[in-house]
């Protein structure tokens, strides 16, 4: 509805304007300034609010001086994409002239306030009663300004005005007159001889053949590589058809994160691996499909200035999912970072977007397939015709001979991969590995420093990296940018700059060393620790810090939090337990290697498993039928979990919650089993209904039961909090976080409150995602306590969590009482109450499961469908069982309580 007054004025057959489009940000708000040159020229003033873009027509520009009030016309709101367009509006259309983006970045509020949403919701009432007050922080507008709607010149007409602050001047800034998106003036784009441009950059038609004159003079470096490397094994021709069979139906993954890569210290040689070159540049994931395609980051960030790459994968007209590094090549046919940074246009280098697997292929999940059998199916569906996209070439070739052709070609590093590796999204697998011929480490920019007597912006960046969640003091770099480059980064410094340290104890950046005996007067000013950055090094010296440090360019696909020092594993290790455990899962499979259960052909088939004969009927229903994922997936899913879920059910009665014709259908809850199990079940736990029947629950026992629930439609694994030896005293008490309308990342911020809480006091917890929209929390109990002193101490827990987060958290158990604040639930614990086990699937969109996590895995930007039906077995093999310290020895509780009265009296005090 808001875009209906601005869809009416255009005719999108005639103007390249977009129709619609989503907010990029899902933490911050953006804004858009475009130079128009219609009828008149002017500027769009452009915030985003509700989706839009609610823009105002600027006549004489914006401006820097408080004293200057310049008038602001507001006009049809515009679709998000809109912040984009850069281009001709034929004449005759409505807004007909050249558009350029003259401005863009993000805005806040004045106010101090958390969160995007309450932002926007305090921004729009402003917005309604005539006074909006914001904070810029783009490339030419920075700093506070006010919209303030006039009276008596109109409905439409408001006031823009520059606040006081480090960012007024007298200086006309509306004279800074190229786009932030091509560089080019308003002249400069009406002039240019195509005349249509889109996106800030010139129609492909002219693009095109400056690659194709950059094809002829440019050899890349695997080019190279194939020619100074001996491939001794080819790899064998594979049907795809064959292949394509055999994966399973899914839908298309969304955010998938890609599989990282562990690093080792050397190169090896083992005829099980191949070899590719580690590109330097971006990692990016390609959601292509026959109407839309998405290019993002590791961190979801679209990749939209790539325009060309873009534009050749909206082509293809197919439907994948495909991982791959987007590099610039320089004349040598050798990535460069830092020509990707300032890359704007054709004109600055060489685009390729190196593809290297494929996850999902019309309707077929190809994870769980050999990376051989997935390069065979990139190899048969990539198109040939642009070589802007190519496949990163893979060598089965000696490893050693492989990482010392990379180093003579001046290549980053190689990376090696197992030929029989599955894909497991999110994971670093020690099924891929790099071998570094560059020392490279990711930092996080801590401050700068400015030495006495210097005309440069700044002289050094002080660095760091996270160890645990305390940031560490790493050095300093003071080569490797232009004096441009400073001016350009210190833009982005500017709105960072605090008083305080983000290092614990601010450390001496001057300090004297043996490289540097003297003092130079260097003083550091202090950065909010958000920007990340890559440098190049001779070593880390004992005291952890880098030495002869170069800078190689900024890191916008890369979280700060998530900047550690990487740490190079031992080569031959690594690789002979890699080779074991594939030689055990060859001989004789251990339960966490097993593949399969089921084979993909028939639709009735009986196992024996465990000495029990086992029937499974219907498997090709559906029983997710938006992910395409069917009730044999879900069979093999628990045959390949087993070893991991079964501690959690073992000797625990079993509420049945059975979903017979999947999510989508009539599900009902079962207890009693009296009679109805098969003869081989023996263990049950006898209760009576409240009118004297006597009955018995399902006992929890091996994987014969386990499996057994499944085929009965039990999506998911419900068992008691206690076991039959002990059933009134609970193994473990749960702090259940229950969302209403709450966001994800404030779930994670009370779940965060509930471990600093159980910190204090030192008591152990262990945290996983409940598979639909909460967090669970698990204390140990070790039985030996009961559900009502469990429930107590949980009520404890969470009224401290509630008063420290009264905004959004309620203890209320009435839904309609909360308000749409999360509930904070404590009476879980009690007898026969049940929740989704650990491992356990859920029967919600995407094949979630509830799955256990380390502490600082729990962040913002943690989603539940980060573990699905598709990653958890390999995110497994990874991690191991996060969870066994719940099922061990329990916490005692009067200590436990003694403590947390002691700390209340110190707060108190």
């Amino acid at each position: 509805m808001a875009l209906d007054q601005y869809r009416k004025k255009r005719d999108f057959k005639k103007t390249s304007e977009p129709r619609s489009g989503k907010s990029i940000s899902k933490t911050q708000l953006t804004f858009v300034v475009q130079k128009h040159d219609a009828s008149r020229l002017h500027y769009d003033f452009r915030l985003e609010m509700r989706g839009v873009l609610k823009s105002w027509a600027v006549p004489k520009g914006p401006s820097l001086d408080p004293q200057t009030k310049r008038l602001a016309m507001m006009v049809e709101d515009h679709p998000m994409d809109y912040r984009l367009f850069e281009g001709v509006i034929p004449k005759g259309e409505y807004g007909g002239g050249t558009v350029i983006v003259w401005d863009e970045g993000y805005y806040e509020p004045i106010e101090p306030i958390k969160g995007k949403k309450a932002q926007e919701k305090h921004l729009l009432d402003q917005l309604g009663k005539g006074s909006l007050k914001i904070k810029l922080h783009g490339q030419k507008l920075e700093g506070e300004f006010a919209l303030v709607k006039t009276h008596g010149m109109g409905e439409n007409a408001w006031l823009l005005i520059k606040h006081k602050d480090t960012f007024a001047k007298t200086a006309d800034v509306t004279k800074k007159d190229k786009s932030v998106l091509s560089g080019k003036t308003i002249k400069a784009v009406e002039t240019d001889s195509t005349h249509v441009w889109r996106n800030g950059h010139a129609e492909k038609k002219q693009a095109n053949k400056k690659a194709t004159k950059r094809k002829k003079n440019t050899k890349a470096a695997d080019e190279h590589l194939a020619e100074d490397v001996d491939e001794k094994v080819k790899p064998k021709k594979l049907n795809v058809a064959t292949l394509l069979k055999k994966a399973p139906k899914s839908a298309v993954p969304t955010k998938v994160k890609p599989m990282k890569a562990t690093l080792i210290d050397e190169p090896f040689d083992d005829p099980d691996w191949l070899y590719e070159v580690k590109w330097d540049g971006y990692r990016a994931i390609a959601n292509v499909s026959k109407t839309a395609v998405k290019l993002i980051s590791r961190n979801n960030i679209p990749f939209d200035k790539y325009y060309p790459l873009v534009d050749l994968l909206t082509g293809w007209r197919i439907n994948a999912v495909i991982d791959g590094e987007i590099v610039v090549l320089n004349d040598k046919g050798l990535s460069d970072f830092g020509a990707l940074q300032n890359w704007r246009s054709e004109a600055d280098g060489n685009l390729v977007y190196y593809v290297f697997d494929i996850l999902w292929y019309e309707g077929k999940n190809l994870m769980q397939l050999p990376l051989l059998e997935r390069q065979a199916i990139l190899q048969d569906m990539l198109p040939t015709d642009d070589d802007r996209i190519r496949q990163s070439k893979v060598f089965a070739a000696r490893g050693i001979d492989f990482f010392d052709a990379a180093e003579q070609v001046g290549l980053e590093g190689i990376i090696a991969k197992k030929a029989d590796s599955s894909y497991a999204p999110n994971i670093r697998s020690k099924q891929w590995l790099k071998i570094k011929v560059q020392r490279r480490q990711e930092v996080i920019i801590a401050g700068f420093t400015k030495n006495a007597g210097t005309s440069k912006v700044f002289s050094a960046l002080i660095l760091g990296v996270y160890e645990g969640k305390e940031l560490r003091y790493a050095g300093k770099v003071g080569t490797g940018f232009s004096d441009k480059l400073q001016k350009e980064m210190m833009k982005r410094f500017k709105p960072l700059i605090t008083s305080k340290s983000p290092f614990e104890k601010a450390p001496d950046v001057d300090k004297p060393s043996r490289f540097r005996p003297q003092r130079v007067g260097a003083k550091p000013t202090w950065l909010k620790p958000t920007l990340v950055c890559e440098v190049n090094y001779a070593e880390v010296t004992s005291e952890g810090l880098f030495r002869q440090a170069s800078f190689k360019g900024m890191r916008e696909d890369k979280d700060a939090d998530e900047v550690v020092m990487e740490e190079t594993t031992d080569t031959e290790a690594l690789v002979t337990d890699v080779k074991n455990k594939t030689a055990k899962r060859v001989t004789k499979p251990a339960k966490n290697e097993r593949r399969t259960l089921l084979n993909p052909q028939e639709e009735t088939q009986t196992r024996k498993v465990q000495g029990k004969d086992l029937k499974f009927t219907h498997l090709s229903k559906v029983y997710w039928p938006d992910d395409g994922i069917t009730k044999r997936d879900m069979f093999n899913y628990y045959y390949r979990i087993a070893e991991y879920i079964l501690p959690y059910l073992k000797d625990r009665p079993m509420s049945l919650n059975r979903f017979p014709n999947g999510i989508k259908g009539p599900s009902f809850y079962q207890k009693d089993i009296k009679g109805k199990a098969p003869d081989w079940v023996n263990k049950t736990y006898p209760y009576v209904t409240s009118e004297g029947e006597h009955k018995e629950y399902l006992v929890g026992d091996d994987e014969a039961t386990l499996l057994w629930m499944a085929s009965l439609g039990c999506i998911e694994m419900n068992p008691w909090f206690s076991r039959v030896q002990s059933p009134d005293y609970p193994d473990y008490c749960v702090i259940d976080l229950d969302p209403d309308k709450n966001t994800f990342d404030q779930v994670v911020e009370a779940a965060q409150a509930v471990r600093k809480v159980l910190d204090d006091i030192d008591v152990p917890s262990y945290p996983k995602t409940s598979g639909s929209t909460g967090i669970h929390i698990y204390i140990p109990l070790g039985a030996k306590y009961t559900y009502d002193q469990s429930q107590l101490f949980a009520k404890v827990i969470v009224s401290l969590v509630h008063e420290e987060l009264p905004n959004f958290t309620s203890l209320e158990r009435k839904v309609n009482s909360r308000k749409g604040k999360m509930y904070l639930d404590f009476l879980q614990n009690r007898p026969g109450a049940t929740i989704a086990c650990p491992y356990s699937l859920r029967p919600k969109p995407g094949a979630t499961v509830s799955m256990p996590l380390a502490w600082d895995e729990v962040k913002p930007g943690l989603k539940m469908s980060d573990f699905t039906i598709h990653n958890a077995y390999d995110r497994l093999k990874e991690t191991g069982d996060l969870f066994k310290g719940v099922l061990g020895k329990g916490i005692e509780l009067v200590k436990t309580i003694k403590i947390l009265q002691q700390n209340q009296i110190d707060h108190q005090y």
